[in-house]
């Protein structure tokens, strides 16, 4: 328990214990635990927005040209991402619900002796070699079947993201992996749990139960284990009510330190970015709602097809959408209360924000 814990400690905690010093991009990944990829660019993918924040002179796909030699891997957790080969080992092999007819076996098997005898494959090459056709994917459009068969043999660990051109996942193939230290199922799962939780903390009670809930995706031969997984993560990680709603954080840390107060700079955050992820946290922490609305239809949005969430010490003030603007960027910006807060301080720490997000992207 942390006696006298408020709720302006865990906003500051929340942001200090994320908003780590800026580090290498394999130490930042290994802090994080796990870095959410989305493929929209609006002005960079959400890996690289995420990134920026936490690793020196971070550029804009730099994670997808340095990939090859991290010692991470592509692949589904509680959402699709990047994440530790260790962290990845505890989930393999994988055991997905749905299963496959011999066929399709088969089909997977010529799959994988072809990339086998490559090193690695484009899907291209697959779907020349053995042309399967097109297929309907999950938004009702129309797919490479071969694409498709490559998604779901590297979801059940066949092969594995060799590298991207272009954006495109090349294939290579998975080869066998040494045991992991971590035999005992239990003892897995709540390693797993201690990945969400040392990303994601403080989280409230439902939060925690939601995301361990979540690892269904990246462990589903565990689903029927979430209960008792859940029940001893409230058991062993440390928690405190406050005002009404019971939070928990990693056993290693303290909420209340003093250490934890915010800087006076101004951060433009993706939307998938850990200090805003959790939106029920941040309806806690910031009294308003942020809503993520590319998908949303445009004369239906609130704040912009990519809304940033604007950061600003320890307050999330507003939000900006930021686009190209001939050799340099555009950064519109919206706030809560209606306005931006007055003074130079903030506007200079906006501006040297700009600036930071203007090299990022190269411009």
């Amino acid at each position: 328990m942390a006696a006298g814990l408020t709720l302006e400690r865990l906003r500051r905690y929340a942001i200090a214990r994320s908003l780590f010093k800026p580090t290498s991009l394999a130490r930042a990944i290994a802090r994080l635990g796990f870095v959410q990829a989305d493929p929209i660019r609006a002005p960079a993918r959400a890996q690289d927005l995420t990134l920026r924040h936490r690793v020196k002179g971070y550029k804009a796909g730099d994670l997808e040209r340095r990939y090859p030699k991290l010692a991470i891997e592509e692949d589904f957790f509680i959402n699709y991402g990047f994440l530790p080969r260790a962290t990845h080992h505890l989930m393999h092999p994988r055991t997905p619900q749905t299963a496959w007819s011999k066929a399709r076996w088969v089909q997977a098997r010529a799959v994988l002796d072809f990339v086998r005898e490559r090193g690695v494959a484009h899907p291209r090459e697959v779907d020349l070699h053995f042309s399967h056709g097109k297929v309907r994917n999950w938004f009702g459009g129309s797919s490479n079947a071969s694409t498709q068969l490559l998604d779901a043999m590297h979801y059940r660990g066949l092969v594995r993201i060799a590298r991207r051109v272009g954006g495109v996942r090349l294939y290579a193939p998975r080869e066998p992996q040494p045991l992991p230290t971590v035999l005992d199922t239990a003892a897995a799962l709540d390693a797993l749990v201690d990945v969400v939780v040392q990303k994601y903390a403080p989280l409230p009670e439902r939060s925690l139960g939601e995301l361990v809930g979540r690892l269904r995706g990246g462990a589903p031969q565990w689903a029927h284990l979430r209960a008792a997984t859940l029940a001893r993560a409230k058991a062993r990680l440390p928690n405190a009510l406050v005002d009404g709603v019971v939070w928990y954080w990693p056993a290693d840390e303290n909420p209340n330190l003093r250490q934890h107060e915010a800087d006076d700079a101004v951060r433009l955050l993706a939307p998938f970015d850990p200090v805003v992820w959790d939106r029920r946290r941040f309806e806690i922490l910031w009294g308003w709602a942020y809503r993520f609305e590319a998908y949303t239809p445009a004369l239906k949005r609130v704040r912009g097809y990519y809304a940033l969430p604007l950061l600003w010490r320890d307050t999330v003030l507003g939000w900006a959408n930021v686009s190209g603007g001939g050799d340099g960027i555009i950064v519109a910006t919206g706030y809560v209360a209606g306005q931006a807060p007055r003074g130079p301080g903030y506007r200079s720490a906006l501006d040297a924000e700009v600036e930071r997000m203007r090299s990022f992207l190269s411009l």
